[in-house]
């Protein structure tokens, strides 16, 4: 948040002063604040708070469904990465209540979350309305714009274009959530034309906008197959390890197998005959996991695989939906 302040010099006790009134106070509560010259953009605004900058992306009704998609939400950092933003925000979000308390809350409804005084929380707690999921749902888009510019590597109040979220999307591996509609958009196709008086034979079907997208963004590691190498003639052949670096830097990306947030490692099969002394498994026999549930499994195998699941099940899911992708070809 940003406002626009005049300020009031002293120049012989070298002290400035700033009359922020009541509804700016909260920022001068929060500790320090960066103060600089007004660009040219802002220069003509008149004093008090800063607008948002538009985000012409929240209109698009194509996107909500993307905004609201589960594993788009855990990308970008979960629901918990939304209260804590919320805990920024020092205003009561419901506007239908002529007095507030000076103490906030964050209160969770569908399909994010709503910053909310201790008095309008009381009095909105188990609530569903669709008017509560209209603020929350405004939030999320929020939230997520601002959480998807800052990992492109722009400003927070950046206006973020729909090949940039496509991006997004594709680098975090969720390409395929991507609508047909929205992949249209983003790669600027126009639609196809035929002209009422045409022979069959003369149309030529387009590929739909979201394969094109998806084809152009593939990650591909390529399992080449010999079946006439030397050691398959030999009675006790040597074994060779299967390494891939591009493909355990894909696996780092993805969500962990157990609780779905980032994951943090590789980890590679152990047990099953797999990772034994001075050896290690295949880079083939790994799956996504973050540094917590790592460190469980590696601390105690057997109690791992029976709160989450034998660790070859993990493996397969994760090697079916690689090659569903088109990760490995």
């Amino acid at each position: 948040m940003r406002a626009i302040l005049t300020p009031e010099v002293a120049p012989m006790s070298g002290v400035v002063l700033f009359r922020p009134g009541n509804e700016l106070l909260w920022l001068f509560r929060r500790g320090r604040v960066v103060i600089e010259t007004p660009s040219e953009a802002i220069q003509h605004l008149p004093s008090g708070l800063i607008p948002e900058a538009h985000q012409p992306l929240t209109d698009d009704v194509s996107m909500q469904s993307l905004f609201e998609n589960e594993r788009v939400i855990q990308r970008a950092g979960g629901i918990k990465s939304i209260d804590v933003w919320l805990e920024g925000k020092f205003e009561c979000q419901w506007p239908h209540n002529d007095w507030h308390a000076s103490d906030y809350t964050v209160m969770r409804h569908h399909p994010g979350s709503i910053r909310l005084c201790w008095s309008c929380d009381n009095q909105l707690r188990e609530q569903t309305t669709e008017r509560l999921a209209r603020i929350a749902r405004q939030n999320l888009v929020e939230w997520l714009i601002e959480r998807v510019n800052i990992d492109l590597g722009f400003k927070p109040d950046h206006t973020l274009t729909l090949p940039e979220f496509c991006w997004w999307m594709v680098r975090n591996d969720l390409g395929d959530l991507i609508p047909e509609t929205v992949a249209s958009k983003a790669l600027r196709l126009k639609p196809e034309i035929i002209a009422s008086v045409t022979r069959e034979s003369d149309i030529v079907p387009s590929l739909p906008a979201v394969e094109i997208l998806q084809e152009k963004a593939k990650k591909i590691v390529a399992v080449n197959v010999d079946p006439e190498t030397p050691e398959s003639f030999m009675l006790r052949p040597k074994r060779r390890r299967w390494e891939n670096e591009k493909y355990t830097r894909w696996v780092k990306t993805q969500q962990c197998s157990c609780c779905n947030n980032p994951a943090d490692d590789p980890h590679h099969l152990i047990g099953h005959g797999q990772g034994g002394m001075g050896t290690k498994a295949h880079d083939l026999f790994v799956i996504p996991l973050c540094r917590a549930h790592h460190d469980e499994l590696h601390a105690d195998p057997v109690a791992f695989e029976a709160k989450y699941g034998d660790q070859l099940v993990l493996l397969f899911r994760f090697l079916d939906r690689a090659l569903a992708i088109g990760v490995l070809a």
